[in-house]
C-alpha cells in the first residue's frame, strides 16, 4: 500500500529553532530516509521551497491568473514529503513517527493513502 507522508511546516516555528536544532532534524531526515531505503520501503522523497516563493494559478476567462505566496490562509504550510510503500496504515503511522519533525510542536505530519496513481486504483 503507498502512502503519502506529508510534513507541515510553519516558518516561524522553523526560525525560532537553534542552529544545533535544526541540524539536529536534518540528520533524523538523513537516518530515516537511509532506513527507509534499507528496508525497501521509499519511493521518492522531495522537500518542497518556502511557502513564499510559491505561485498559486488560476485560469479566469481563459486567461492564467498567477498570483505569488501561498493560496491557503494558515500558518503551517506543506514542506515536503516521502512517498512510501509498505504493509498497512499502522506501519505507515509508525514510519511517520519516527520523522524528528513530529517531536517539534507547532510542526505536524500527515499519513495518508494514495488513493489511484498513473490511473491504477489501489484499494
Amino acid at each position: 500500500m503507498k502512502f503519502l507522508i506529508g510534513m507541515h511546516i510553519n516558518p516561524a516555528v522553523l526560525d525560532a529553532l537553534t542552529d544545533a536544532e535544526k541540524a539536529a532534524i536534518g540528520d533524523g531526515h538523513g537516518k530515516f530516509i537511509e532506513a527507509l531505503k534499507k528496508s525497501g520501503e521509499l519511493i521518492i522523497t522531495q522537500a518542497l521551497v518556502d511557502p513564499s516563493q510559491a505561485a498559486v494559478v488560476s485560469v479566469r476567462n481563459g486567461q492564467p491568473v498567477v498570483t505569488d505566496g501561498p493560496f491557503l490562509e494558515s500558518k503551517e504550510y506543506l514542506g515536503g514529503f516521502y512517498l512510501i510503500d509498505c504493509e498497512n496504515k499502522e506501519r505507515a503511522i509508525e514510519l511517520a513517527a519516527q520523522i524528528p519533525d513530529t517531536a517539534i510542536e507547532g510542526l505536524g505530519v500527515e499519513v495518508r493513502q494514495v488513493m489511484f496513481a498513473d490511473g491504477q486504483l489501489e484499494a
